[in-house]
């Protein structure tokens, strides 16, 4: 814990931190204090809106449990994935339909990559905006993280600071010599004994047969890290080699090297789980589906080395509509509930609700199939070679009512034209591209719009334990 609050205090030496994570970052210090964690890459400017519901979900269990158990202190971590070096992933944002985009060539971890080129984004950025106070404070945070910090992990900082400093959020930076030094033993075993590809190949034996694997393991889970390179380390004949350089070790030279610099041993996305539990009091980790699934991989893996394994939560989600996308769902009597639906599939519900025809044959299809059913006894009955022909023709005539439902629902599509184009601009508005707007849509789209009030009605709305879709009219 010394160890934590030094290198947590060393990382904000050059950030103006509330006085709420001051504290928080002291509290570590003490036994009675646990953390909730939750991880996200460092996306230009946040990236998807769902940054900002991990966050919150982070912030708002945090509060809970300190409310539940008093004696007890809770903070909320974010941890920067600094050490990444996907820069595709995270080199753009989507505002208003379109890709606001940092070209620039990366090798090595995003984390230590230095800001130049980031004017001429904000540049591009700025001619999009309106000129009112709240684009001016995007602005800002954009110009005063990117053009004022020296590498995107300085600046991620300053913006996720800036954002949720008042609520006590720490911020952790695992790309630090002294949280490394802490993690070496774990770094040994890996490279010595292959401990985590034993025991999530085992582990992944056994979710396949119902769960989709997100992550397969590598014999060693652990990359080679300077400023420009992160490549893999992998064991060949009794020597360790780094991917794509000429760079090698024996055993014993390695283990001296890890012992010497452990901040060049960077794990991958299966080992940096772990390394975050041991390097804090983790009582939770709240994620996305897909983070949680390579998570549920690790749990046999944990109990081998003595980790303790963290409760993993599902992150809250949102959708957020504005009064007068409420009030045309209200006119379209779209109920919550149908807004998930498949496009075509809510357009004919809502095209088969409108017209004064009966478009759905589901029981005329029903009284076919009593019917058929009836002539397959008798075919029993009299010659059961005619059972095949009964089927089959049972067939044919369900396939008949299904085309004639068809057209006829298409018939009424034509006649509900301006229907079917309300739904369908209303939805594309709602989910853009098919696909959630947490996804697809940056937090600045939403700040313009309502300024303060979107992070706070975010935190007084999301209930990161209840398990719920939310969704928000502001």
């Amino acid at each position: 814990r010394t160890i934590l609050v030094s290198a947590l205090n060393a990382q904000y030496k050059n950030l103006k931190a509330s006085s709420k994570t001051k504290k928080n970052i002291e509290l570590l210090a003490n036994d009675e204090t646990f953390t909730v964690t939750t991880g996200h890459q460092l996306n230009l400017l946040t990236g998807p809106l769902y940054f900002l519901y991990k966050i919150i979900s982070t912030i708002n269990l945090s509060e809970q449990l300190k409310k539940e158990f008093a004696e007890k202190n809770f903070v909320p971590i974010y941890w920067m994935a600094s050490e990444d070096h996907d820069f595709k992933e995270i080199n753009y944002f989507n505002f208003n339909g379109e890709k606001i985009q940092w070209e620039k060539d990366c090798k090595g971890c995003v984390g230590r990559l230095d800001t130049e080129g980031l004017d001429n984004v904000l540049e591009n950025f700025s001619k999009k905006l309106p000129k009112t106070d709240h684009a001016n404070y995007v602005l800002e945070l954009f110009k005063k993280g990117y053009l004022e910090h020296r590498n995107l992990t300085e600046a991620t900082r300053y913006i996720a600071n800036e954002l949720f400093a008042e609520y006590g959020l720490v911020i952790i930076d695992g790309d630090d010599h002294k949280l490394k030094k802490q993690f070496t033993p774990y770094v040994k075993d890996e490279l010595l004994n292959q401990t985590s590809y034993q025991t999530v190949t085992s582990t992944i034996s056994k979710l396949e047969e119902n769960y989709k694997i997100q992550v397969n393991p590598r014999e060693i889970n652990l990359f080679y890290l300077t400023d420009d390179l992160r490549e893999r380390i992998i064991y060949d004949n009794g020597t360790y080699q780094v991917s794509n350089t000429d760079i090698s070790w024996s055993k014993n030279e390695i283990i001296k090297h890890l012992d010497e610099a452990p901040e060049r041993f960077s794990p991958n996305v299966l080992l940096r789980p772990l390394y975050q539990e041991v390097v804090l009091p983790n009582l939770c980790y709240i994620g996305g589906g897909g983070e949680l699934a390579y998570w549920f991989e690790l749990k046999n893996y944990f109990e081998a080395v003595k980790v303790p394994f963290p409760i993993l939560l599902l992150r809250n989600s949102v959708l957020i509509l504005s009064e007068k996308e409420t009030e045309k769902l209200e006119k379209l009597n779209i109920s919550p509930g149908e807004i998930f639906l498949k496009q075509n599939d809510l357009i004919n519900k809502k095209i088969k609700e409108s017209s004064q025809l009966e478009i759905d044959f589901s029981k005329q299809k029903e009284f076919l199939k009593e019917q058929f059913k009836e002539l397959e006894k008798l075919a029993e009955q009299t010659d059961p070679t005619f059972i095949g022909a009964v089927r089959a023709q049972t067939k044919k005539q369900l396939n008949g009512l299904d085309t004639l439902e068809k057209r006829l629902l298409k018939a009424e599509k034509r006649k509900h034209d301006d229907l079917t184009h309300r739904i369908k601009k209303l939805q594309d508005e709602l989910f853009p591209n098919q696909s959630l707007e947490e996804r697809q849509r940056n937090f600045s789209e939403y700040y313009l719009k309502y300024g303060d009030e979107l992070i706070r009605t975010l935190k007084e709305s999301l209930d990161p334990l209840k398990g719920e879709f939310t969704i928000l009219t502001f």
